[in-house]
């Protein structure tokens, strides 16, 4: 005897080899035994076999018109076999009624399943819907296959256009263009980015790039909302100075400026004026929903996304010409010994009288030019007075870094810029630590350091950065973002709150309104501030911007490696020369790119190779390159001179490994790069400049630092 049964949501059939109460023993066609109950059993039959059984049922049951059998079929709850002598009559054996089960279990639109060989028929309008939603769905998937084999045929399809950047960054994944480039990407064996290049979906990797970023951080777009900044106070007084701002000739946010006063006694009162939009914006309001939404300005070659709309910026940029807001910071300094004898900081309006900036400048303003007092610029004596000063606390810093353990910093010649016109870019180098950079550096060190200083002198929580050790002095050190005072030890200063950049930097407003809180209520800051101490919302700006920031750094990064490979196309470099780092970590000689060489064998760091140029995937963000042969060597005459080599590339390396590594973050990359003297600038971004440690050993003031590398593609 064989039987056919249901199991585990299937229909089989098989050869009774025994039966044991209320349960069979059977074996299946392919030999398998199962013990089979007998509620599972709808048929009992001795002919045909059990595998002919299957076959035959799964033919016939193709052959019912499910149209027909729902006519049949009473309104009730039935058993199959009654509505099988309806259909087939005096025909109606084993495999007409297997056939009759399997026919009615495929179609769940005409018949619903009531038990163990029972069905009821669906109500006519359900069954109209659901074939009306079935008939969707056919016509659906043809357009879908048409789709596809478009696609697989490196067409666009029509309905496509316009939509491939939304299929790649937020897809809905329930869609027939969707499903259609899916099955297509899988179809050619790549991915769906690199289908939608082909067939002209895209117009370029970086507008993927551009459009991934953008769909995860300003999925509402980049505009902003109309806004109003509000009243500056009335009681805010002018200042008696001339002050000058240094930046470079794009940028627009410009948050500092500086200013010299010659005193008698053979000293002077230095100014570091800050842009102060603090004074028109109040925490809680719509530009302050708007700053603390964006945290930071971006900034990528040839583009930046400001956190501050157009209007708020220019009402508060220090830009020349005019009487401009400002949070003030004057030290008094010996001009014999370089020492600060006194401190005072003022929010008041400051005459901006230049915007200097460094394309125009930096060939002129030379340590040699200064030290000679030769050539005529804008603000010449006022350098003159800066430059020394600035060295002096540049020294100041190096002895609180050896205190810490900390070697002498040391700094890269070489910068790089980028310049973007169109699908077009111009790398350009720029020396870094020119007399330019270092006093705006070591001025805006000053200002944070002493910032912080103040805010905690007054009991006033304030954001800042600390770097310190973990283990013995000389371990590793890790940069965090805290909200009480604690030193830096890679800056060399004992407490550091970003407080220079608040048009670009949402933790420089907010300290900034801290700073103000103390300046204007003096002891009873701490009630008037509006932050208080263990602010949780203070907490949670810190926590916030750190997570963002260290995002829109990664998009720097990412663009940066995008646009030198972009270069090397763009020249048509088959070959470049490069200087080996450590170990298979390579340095290009003409721009800013770092890239693992594997099988590189062994060199000594400096060692210049020539490197043919394989591959160039600008999707993955990826490149291949091979050594061809040792251009030159360099000659290391002492241990010192290799471990000083060690410590100059270092923080290069670090940022290397962090973007192949995600489980480092960004700024602890950037923190360890910085205590080695690997700072940069937002010019190496978006052709601006301005950095507070620009090129000594500090944080990038608006983009952050290091060689241009990148975590290879997504």
């Amino acid at each position: 005897m064989n039987v056919f049964f249901e199991e585990s949501g299937s229909f089989k059939a098989g050869s009774v080899l025994s039966r044991q109460g209320d349960a069979f023993q059977v074996e299946l066609p392919g030999g398998r035994r199962a013990k089979v109950r007998a509620k599972d059993v709808l048929i009992e039959f001795e002919k045909p076999s059990a595998g002919d059984l299957i076959q035959q049922a799964d033919a016939a049951a193709q052959e019912i018109d499910l149209d027909f059998l729902w006519e049949c079929a009473p309104d009730d709850e039935f058993p199959f076999a009654t509505l099988g002598a309806d259909y087939f009559g005096a025909s109606f054996g084993p495999v007409e009624r297997a056939a009759l089960v399997l026919r009615m279990h495929s179609a769940p639109v005409y018949f619903r399943r009531k038990g163990r060989g029972q069905y009821q028929r669906a109500p006519q309008e359900q069954l109209k819907m659901a074939l009306a939603g079935l008939e969707r769905k056919r016509q659906q998937g043809l357009v879908q296959a048409e789709y596809e084999e478009e696609l697989k045929a490196g067409r666009l399809p029509e309905a496509l256009a316009g939509k491939a950047l939304g299929l790649l960054t937020k897809p809905d994944k329930n869609t027939i263009e969707y499903k259609a480039l899916e099955a297509a990407a899988a179809a050619r064996g790549i991915s769906q980015a690199r289908l939608m290049l082909e067939c002209g979906g895209i117009p370029s990797a970086r507008a993927l790039h551009e459009a991934r970023f953008l769909s995860e951080f300003f999925p509402h777009g980049t505009g902003f909302a109309a806004v109003t900044v509000g009243a500056l106070p009335e009681d805010l007084p002018d200042a008696n100075v001339e002050a000058f701002s240094i930046d470079d000739v794009t940028t627009t946010e410009i948050d500092d400026a500086f200013s010299v006063e010659h005193l008698a006694d053979g000293r002077v009162r230095i100014g570091v004026h800050i842009a102060a939009p603090a004074l028109g914006i109040t925490p809680g309001d719509a530009i302050d929903a708007i700053a603390r939404t964006r945290l930071s300005t971006v900034y990528m070659p040839g583009d930046k996304i400001t956190m501050l709309p157009d209007s708020v910026v220019e009402a508060f940029t220090l830009a020349e010409g005019g009487m401009r807001p400002a949070l003030s910071l004057y030290v008094i300094v010996n001009r014999e010994t370089q020492e600060i004898v006194a401190s005072e900081t003022r929010a008041e309006r400051v005459f901006v009288k230049n915007n200097l900036r460094h394309n125009t400048l930096d060939e002129l303003v030379t340590e040699e030019a200064l030290a000679a007092g030769s050539g005529e610029y804008p603000h010449k004596d006022d350098i003159a007075v800066l430059w020394p000063f600035a060295l002096a606390l540049f020294e100041k810093r190096q002895q609180a870094r050896a205190g810490y353990g900390l070697r002498r910093e040391v700094q890269r010649n070489t910068d790089f810029n980028f310049y973007v016109d169109g699908e077009h870019i111009t790398i350009t180098p720029r020396r870094r630590g020119s007399p330019l950079d270092t006093i705006v550096a070591e001025l805006a060190i000053l200002a944070n350091s002493s910032w912080g200083a103040f805010l905690h002198d007054h009991g006033v929580p304030g954001i800042y950065r600390s770097q310190r050790a973990f283990g013995a002095p000389t371990g590793p050190k890790r940069t965090r973002m805290q909200t009480n005072a604690a030193p830096h030890e890679g800056l060399g200063v004992a407490q550091y709150a970003w407080s220079t950049s608040p048009l670009r930097r949402y933790v420089d407003l907010v300290n900034q309104w801290q700073l103000l809180a103390c300046v204007q209520h003096g002891v009873t800051a701490k009630l008037a501030a509006p932050f208080k101490p263990k602010d949780a919302d203070l907490f949670a700006v810190v926590q916030g911007f750190d997570d963002t920031y260290s995002a829109y750094a990664d998009h720097q990064r990412r663009m940066e490696y995008f646009w030198c490979l972009r270069w090397l196309k763009q020249e048509n470099r088959k070959q470049v020369v490069a200087s080996v780092v450590k170990d298979d970590l390579v340095r290009l000689e003409e721009i800013p790119l770092l890239l693992h060489v594997p099988a590189l064998g062994v060199h000594a760091r400096g060692t210049r190779l020539l490197m043919e140029v394989m591959s160039i995937d600008e999707l993955t963000v990826e490149a291949s390159v091979r050594k061809l042969h040792v251009l030159d060597a360099p000659t290391v005459t002492s241990g010192a001179e290799a471990e000083e080599a060690d410590e100059a590339d270092e923080g290069e390396e670090e940022l290397l490994d962090a973007a192949d590594d995600s489980a480092q973050s960004e700024a602890e990359a950037e923190a360890e790069a910085e205590a080695e003297a690997e700072a940069g600038t937002e010019a190496n971004a978006s052709g601006e400049s301005g950095a507070e440690e620009n090129g000594n050993g500090g944080e990038g003031e608006d983009a952050p630092a290091g060689q241009h590398v990148a975590e290879p593609g997504q």
